[in-house]
């Protein structure tokens, strides 16, 4: 007498029925190799009050949930460095290629370095970063239920729901607090690295001296605008909204996802120097003096950056406004310096 077979384990299964993964084709595979159903003795329960649709590829959040999801995983870590890598790519190729195609309209390649130079095109120009909030916020989409404008940003940070009156008057106070002990940092920062390098020769910001030192005050009415309402907003969204909240949620955790946040935005920041370098307009020797003593000064404001981001609930007021007013500051500064002193 034959025995009788087993007709569960017989039972070929295409798909897991528990997590719905692709099951390999092995005859007689009584376990997933995935989430370790047993599939010889599952008997899936058919009545209406107990079925539950499996969900498949990228968690869609609702606006209610964002405001609950402090610690859920969001986009991966490719997505969280590559994408703002690719913004800035974008930008840089942008922005060459106006001043390109504006120094051969005028048949004079010299013609670019005084463009460069040149406040009210820089103000203009500076409009390119952004790219740097177009590129999350399309992206971002693709984790709602409902991808409307204020949700992707609200999933960025770039929010004030919830907030009272009251509240965002703190966030804005706190974001300028720390804009100044920023500065008074990176000032201290500077100071040890010139001490280090003994006053070795560094390569000057020559662009940047020249457009402050003949700029005018409208000129710098205008540079202070773009630096609080487009840089600063641009950046923090990308870098401390995009970026470091990806890392933080990733496998890398909070300490690891704000320091590589800090290291690539320095980085970014830092191209002038290696692109110097790379055609010969400075020496190695130069290169190297001038890049550890901006290195640091830059490692720092974006480590006060990303602590400020997730002191504040990963909500962005308080970090774009000590952006901003930063870089405003240091504009006016360095204006003062050059055309009142």
């Amino acid at each position: 007498m034959s025995e009788k077979k087993d007709s569960s384990v017989d039972k070929k299964w295409l798909y897991c029925p528990g997590c719905g993964n692709k099951l390999p084709p092995i005859q007689n595979l009584k376990f997933c190799i995935n989430c370790g159903l047993n599939l010889s003795s599952y008997q899936p329960n058919l009545t209406s009050q107990s079925i539950q649709p499996i969900q498949y590829g990228i968690e869609k959040l609702s606006i209610e949930e964002l405001l609950e999801a402090n610690d859920k995983q969001l986009w991966g870590i490719s997505a969280s460095i590559g994408l703002p890598i690719l913004a800035f790519i974008i930008m840089s190729f942008l922005g060459a290629g106006i001043l390109i195609f504006i120094a051969l309209a005028n048949l004079n390649l010299n013609y670019l370095e005084e463009l460069a130079t040149n406040t009210y095109f820089v103000v203009i120009s500076s409009l390119l970063e952004l790219l740097f909030i177009l590129i999350p916020v399309v992206y971002v989409g693709k984790y709602l239920k409902r991808p409307k404008l204020n949700d992707r940003l609200m999933l960025l940070g770039f929010t004030t729901k919830g907030y009272k009156k009251i509240e965002i008057l703190k966030e804005v106070l706190i974001g300028l607090g720390f804009a100044f002990i920023g500065i008074l940092s990176v000032f201290g920062v500077t100071l040890i690295m010139e001490l280090i390098l003994f006053n070795n020769d560094v390569m000057s910001a020559g662009e940047v001296d020249a457009m402050i030192a003949n700029t005018d005050a409208l000129g710098l009415f205008f540079l202070v605008l773009v630096m609080l309402l487009v840089i600063g907003t641009s950046e923090e969204l990308l870098f401390r909204g995009f970026m470091q909240k990806g890392l933080v949620r990733s496998k890398l955790g909070e300490k690891w996802g704000i320091f590589i946040t800090a290291i690539i935005f320095t980085m970014i920041h830092l191209v002038t120097y290696i692109v110097a370098l790379m055609f010969g307009e400075i020496s190695l020797g130069i290169f190297t003096a001038s890049f550890i003593s901006a290195f640091f000064p830059y490692l720092t404001i974006s480590l006060l950056l990303g602590w400020l981001f997730r002191w504040r609930g990963e909500n962005l007021i308080a970090v774009m406004i000590t952006h901003g007013a930063y870089d405003a500051i240091l504009f006016i500064l360095a204006f003062l310096l050059y055309n009142v002193v």
